[in-house]
């Protein structure tokens, strides 16, 4: 069983890497120092709340994120899956009340126009 304290040092690392960020530009981007970082990725210290929110920010990540474990292949692709058809239908449902609000202008444009015509 993975402890809290591996569990964050190795998702630091793994962000880090994913961010394609040294640890001596994490540090400045966290307002740390990079021995701190190096400290924290080999599990000699742990970070305060505050330390783990800033650390978050700079990896660009939900501090949430930080102790997570990873997710089996198939749950992480059916939750990709489930969360960009979420953002599909969203962007589709924003457009659609746009155009509609847009056709509504319209008519009733046209409607003045008619009228005042007669």
């Amino acid at each position: 069983m993975t402890n809290i304290r591996e569990l964050f040092a190795e998702n630091l690392r793994k962000y880090r890497h994913a961010a394609g960020l040294s640890q001596a530009k994490l540090a400045e981007r966290a307002g740390t120092s990079t021995y701190y970082i190096g400290m924290l990725e080999i599990r000699r210290k742990f970070p305060s709340p505050e330390m783990m929110a800033r650390l978050a920010r700079a990896l660009g990540v939900d501090t949430t994120e930080l102790f997570l474990r990873e997710a089996a292949p198939e749950e992480a692709a059916r939750s990709y899956r489930k969360a960009a058809l979420e953002d599909v239908r969203w962007v589709l449902e924003k457009a659609i009340e746009e155009r509609l609000g847009e056709l509504g202008g319209e008519r009733a444009e046209a409607g003045a126009s008619g009228q005042s015509q007669a």
